[in-house]
C-alpha cells in the first residue's frame, strides 16, 4: 500500500496551532506571535487552539490535548497542524487518539520534532500518512541556511515532488536563542564547523529506503509496542526497506546507549538499510561518547551508520518526511539526502 501524502498547502489554507505536549509561557508569547505572522505571510490563515498554556509541563489535561489534536487533524478545513514545540510527555495522548478515525480521514500535515516524534512517528506507522520531522513553529522565523528546506516549502510541494538537501557544514556549538529577550530573532548563529560522519567504517554510501524515525528519548518508549512497529510499516509500505533516523536530545551517552539497545532488541531497526544519527549536544559519558554509544548498540546490525546529520536538537534543521522515499549519498566530498514524496 502506498504512503498517503496530505494535499499541498495553498494560499488561504488554514494552519492549526495546538500544543500536544508543552505550551507557551507568557514571556514567550512574543515569539509565538512572530512565528504566526511568518506563517500568515505565506498567505495562510492561522487557527490557534485552546491547549496552549505554558505554566506547567503540559498545556492542558491529556484528554483536552488529545481532543484538540484530533479535531484539527480531522477537520477538512485545516491543512496542517504545527505545534509550537515539543515537550516531555506527549506519550499520554497515544491511547486517547482515535487511530481508526485518523486512518479514515483525509490526511493533514503534522509538523514538528523532539517530543512531537511521540505522535508523528506512530501516525505514520499506524496510518501510512506522511508527517514532517523538521522545525517547530517557534523556529519557523529563522532564515533557512543554503542547502536545507523549510517545512513551509515541503508541505506546499505536490505529491511526487523530489528534493535534495545538503548539509551547510556549519552548526550551533551550544545553547538556544533567548526568545523572551529577542522574539524577532531570525538569524541562526552557526559558529561551529562539521560534516556528516560515517561511524561503522570507511567507504562511500549510496543507499535508498523509506524514511522513518525521530527522537531517541521518546521513541525508545514506543519500540516493541503497536505505536512503534516499524516492521509492520515496512511490510505494508516499504518492502524496499527503511532509512531509519534517530537523534538524542539531552540524555547522556550511557542512557542513549541503553535506549538504542532496547530499540534494537524490540525490532525497531530490523528493516533498516542504513541509519542516520542526528548531531547532538547531549553529554558524553566519562568513558563513552555519543558516537560510541550508537556503535555499541547498533554496530551489530551491519548497515551503514551516518552521524552528525542535521535532524536533531542542534541547529540548523534538515526536515525529514516520515514515509517519503529517501536516498542517502555520503562520500569524502559529498553528502546529501534526497526525498521523494511518492
Amino acid at each position: 500500500m502506498s504512503v498517503r501524502y496530505p494535499r499541498p498547502l495553498r494560499p488561504r489554507d488554514r494552519v492549526g496551532i495546538t500544543s500536544p505536549s508543552s505550551g507557551v509561557a507568557k514571556e514567550l508569547r512574543g515569539r509565538l506571535d512572530v512565528a504566526i505572522r511568518e506563517v500568515e505571510a505565506r498567505g495562510y490563515e492561522v487557527v490557534v487552539g485552546r491547549c496552549m498554556d505554558g505554566t506547567g509541563h503540559v498545556s492542558a489535561p491529556a484528554a483536552d490535548r488529545a481532543n484538540e489534536l484530533m479535531a484539527m487533524l480531522t477537520d477538512p478545513g485545516i491543512a496542517a497542524v504545527v505545534p509550537p514545540w515539543g515537550g516531555e510527555t506527549a506519550i499520554d495522548l497515544l491511547p486517547l487518539l482515535d487511530w481508526d478515525r485518523l486512518r479514515d480521514a483525509e490526511p493533514t500535515w503534522l509538523v514538528g520534532y523532539s517530543d512531537l516524534s511521540t505522535v508523528m512517528t506512530p501516525l505514520t506507522l499506524l496510518t501510512g500518512i506522511a508527517t514532517v520531522h523538521g522545525t517547530n513553529l517557534m523556529d519557523t522565523p529563522y532564515r533557512v541556511p543554503e542547502g536545507l528546506a523549510s517545512w513551509l516549502d515541503i508541505t506546499a510541494a505536490p505529491t511526487g515532488h523530489r528534493f535534495t538537501q545538503t548539509p551547510p557544514e556549519r552548526h550551533r556549538s551550544s545553547g538556544w536563542d533567548d526568545f523572551a529577550a529577542d522574539p524577532e530573532v531570525r538569524e541562526l548563529s552557526l559558529d561551529a564547523v562539521g560534516r556528516w560522519t560515517r561511524l561503522d567504517g570507511d567507504g562511500d554510501v549510496e543507499i535508498e529506503g523509506r524514511l522513518i524515525g525521530g527522537c531517541v528519548e521518546t521513541l525508545c518508549n514506543l519500540a516493541g509496542t503497536p505505536y512503534g512497529d516499524t516492521t509492520a510499516f515496512a511490510r505494508e509500505h516499504a518492502p524496499e526497506g527503511l532509512l531509519v533516523y534517530v537523534e538524542a536530545g539531552e540524555d547522556n551517552a550511557y542512557t542513549i546507549c541503553r535506549n538504542l539497545h532496547g530499540m534494537r532488541l524490540a525490532g525497531f531497526f530490523d528493516r533498516a538499510n542504513a541509519i542516520l544519527v542526528g548531531r547532538t549536544s547531549a553529554p558524553d559519558g566519562r568513558s563513552l561518547t555519543q558516537h560510541q554509544a550508537v556503535l555499541d548498540a547498533l554496530g551489530v546490525l551491519g548497515v551503514p551508520i551516518i552521524a552528525d546529520v542535521e535532524c536533531g536538537h542542534v541547529p540548523p534543521f534538515l526536515p525529514i518526511v516520515n514515509g517519503a522515499r529517501g536516498r542517502v549519498v555520503h562520500t569524502a566530498t559529498r553528502s546529501e539526502l534526497t526525498q521523494t514524496l511518492d
